[in-house]
């Protein structure tokens, strides 16, 4: 059973992360993650120190806040200055949960539907559904329906708290091509700083 006391530390964050991981079912660890952050980022205490909170000029700021040694999860804090945000992609085949720190961000949903143009290399996607989030909402996403862009849509600073499957080395961005379809990448996210 999952200790319910508040959340004052990193170390208290770990700890009740180290307790919801280990289910042999994707969606009951999604939420029990989900809770955590929720938890974490609702606390009243700052559980981030200020290094992982600077924004980057170069795009958002993606930085390892822990990886389990075991390999279950990793825990990243990314942070958005205005108005940046990822391109189309997926997370390398990973279950993740993100959870909202400080500020908003808004995520748009995609569905992959049937290429129209296989050899062409292109994929189809369906835009699903649009979310703004604020401080302490969070959201799953469980392969294969992990297809998403996360974007700041204000002026000021956001701060989510993202936890995967494990560390993600590989994933697929897209790009949209002004003939139709989207063009997929492989991607190998690296860390700010």
């Amino acid at each position: 059973m999952t200790n319910r006391a508040p959340i004052h530390t990193l170390e208290d964050l770990i700890a009740r992360l180290d307790e919801v991981v280990d289910s042999d079912c994707d969606n009951n660890r999604c939420d029990g993650v989900k809770g955590v952050l929720k938890s974490a980022c609702l606390g009243e205490n700052e559980l981030l120190s200020p290094k992982f909170l600077e924004p980057s000029e170069n795009g958002y700021a993606r930085r390892l806040l822990h990886k389990d040694p075991g390999g279950r999860y990793a825990v990243l804090v990314m942070v958005w200055d205005g108005h940046q945000g990822t391109p189309l992609h997926d997370h390398g085949g990973r279950w993740c949960v993100e959870c909202v720190y400080r500020g908003r961000v808004r995520v748009h949903s995609f569905s992959r539907q049937p290429n129209h143009d296989t050899g062409a290399g292109l994929w189809d996607f369906k835009q699903e559904e649009t979310v703004i989030a604020g401080k302490g909402e969070a959201g799953k996403l469980i392969p294969p329906f992990d297809y998403h862009v996360l974007e700041n849509p204000d002026p000021d600073m956001a701060v989510t708290i993202h936890v995967y499957g494990g560390e993600i080395e590989e994933c697929t961005t897209f790009q949209p091509q002004e003939t139709g379809g989207w063009r997929a990448q492989t991607s190998h996210p690296s860390y700010t700083d």
